[in-house]
């Protein structure tokens, strides 16, 4: 298998999984104003000038501040629901996820099933009639779930039809890299909004509410701890759980698993694959020694943002290993 066909298929699985957050990270926003009180504003936003409005948490989401604010400045929802979903010059926004997965794929026609380009080409085609004619959405709750049902069937059609070969290993590694990113990105935007960083407050309540949401586990949560909504109870199920899909727990242990299938000819290959395996390792480690309590204490959230670092790193690693081979010597 050349590297260029792997790293397409695993960027295919970032791409993909990267459009169905913003979706997410929009919700995040709608959840929250819609549960806080008329006027209640977090008190990090009220030190901020009134350009940077609460909207600046979806952009600083995503780790693009500076870019969005050379290109548009203040913070309005219009400009930033465009910045997010249809703006082309923004290589991160979703319809450029879109594209990028797009382009991947048309290259993979002959290594992947039909479904997979029709899925994605079909995504994208919806989104360019949607630019042309709503170039912000109108109805940003109907818009994002339909980004999600698209996602889902790009899922759903990788699950039932792709063999359980190399290239399968690849796009879910890098599928299950960028939900960890991401669902740890969720719980440091959030955590950033919380009055005064405390999670044990009762402000912190819809912050909570929203933390689920934005995974899609309330109902999960619901039937597992009933009324209980916790500090403790949401941050053992977003980070710790085992078996929920989108815990930082689960989504590890999942691209362990993948990465641990591929399978590589050249003994100088599988030695540098096993470095790879060892890292994951280190932060499958890290992640076990972590308590409840360990989490609702992390008030300046420094474990997230160590997680988070350290899936940074296993993307360069997993880059350096597997895409970039000959550089050194070229």
């Amino acid at each position: 298998m050349l590297n260029r066909n792997a790293e397409a298929l695993f960027w295919t699985g970032r791409y993909m999984e990267r459009a169905e957050n913003h979706a997410r990270l929009i919700d995040v926003h709608y959840h929250l104003q819609r549960d806080l009180p008329e006027g209640d504003e977090p008190d990090g936003l009220k030190s901020e000038t009134e350009s940077q409005s609460k909207w600046a948490r979806v952009v600083d989401a995503l780790g693009s501040r500076n870019e969005y604010e050379q290109q548009y400045g203040g913070y309005r929802e219009e400009d930033v629901l465009r910045y997010v979903t249809m703006d082309r010059d923004n290589s991160n926004s979703l319809v450029s996820c879109v594209s990028h997965a797009r382009a991947n794929v048309r290259t993979l026609r002959e290594k992947v099933p039909g479904e997979l380009w029709d899925t994605v080409n079909g995504f994208y085609l919806w989104l360019r009639e949607k630019q042309e004619t709503e170039p912000t959405p109108a109805s940003p709750h109907q818009f994002f779930r339909r980004i999600k049902e698209w996602t889902a069937l790009f899922q759903g059609y990788a699950q039932s039809v792709m063999p359980r070969e190399n290239e399968w290993h690849f796009l879910e590694a890098g599928r299950y890299l960028e939900r960890t990113e991401n669902t740890l990105r969720i719980l440091q935007a959030i955590g950033n909004a919380v009055p005064g960083g405390d999670w044990s407050s009762p402000e912190a309540y819809p912050y909570l509410q929203a933390v689920l949401k934005s995974v899609s586990g309330n109902e999960t949560f619901r039937r597992n701890h009933g009324d209980g909504l916790s500090v403790d109870a949401i941050m053992e199920f977003v980070v710790l759980h085992p078996v929920f899909p989108r815990s930082v727990h689960y989504s590890l242990h999942a691209m362990d698993r993948h990465l641990c299938g591929i399978e590589l000819p050249e003994k100088q290959l599988r030695s540098a694959h096993i470095r790879v395996i060892r890292q994951v390792a280190k932060v499958k480690a890290d992640l076990a020694c972590l308590e409840q309590e360990d989490l609702v204490l992390d008030k300046d959230g420094q474990i997230v943002a160590h997680l988070l670092d350290a899936a940074g790193q296993l993307g360069l690693t997993v880059a350096k290993t597997y895409f970039r081979l000959g550089e050194a010597s070229a």
